[in-house]
């Protein structure tokens, strides 16, 4: 199938905007959201087909997000991959075992988030 529709998550507009340039420039068709309440709605709206999804945010976190989203009926097919500045192993296997299927630091090689995509879709 291959994935196509990106939603990224990220409080910083410059990470936002990072993130899109990289991914639009390869094909891809992205949306943003700058919080977790404001990605939930995007990804009930345009049910994009990976979500990019930042740690560190006001409210909840991005951890708690993807929780969120990996265990509700409706949004639970739709994989979250995180892209953190948190570089700790125990940072990836507790997003792991939140229901992310991937993990990324930043600031995100390019070639290796494409590499990382193509391996979800």
């Amino acid at each position: 199938m291959g994935i196509k529709k990106i939603l990224v998550v990220d409080d910083s507009p410059t990470d936002r905007y990072l993130l899109a340039d990289i991914l639009g420039r390869n094909g891809f068709e992205v949306d943003t959201a700058g919080n977790g309440k404001e990605a939930i709605e995007k990804i009930r709206l345009n049910r994009p087909q990976l979500v990019l999804m930042d740690v560190v945010m006001p409210g909840k976190n991005g951890f708690q997000i993807t929780r969120l989203i990996t265990r509700d009926p409706v949004m639970k097919d739709i994989p979250v991959m995180i892209c953190s500045i948190k570089d700790q192993e125990t940072d990836r296997i507790w997003a792991l075992s939140q229901g992310a299927c991937e993990y990324i630091v930043k600031p995100v090689n390019g070639q290796e988030l494409l590499s990382k995509i193509a391996a979800i879709g």
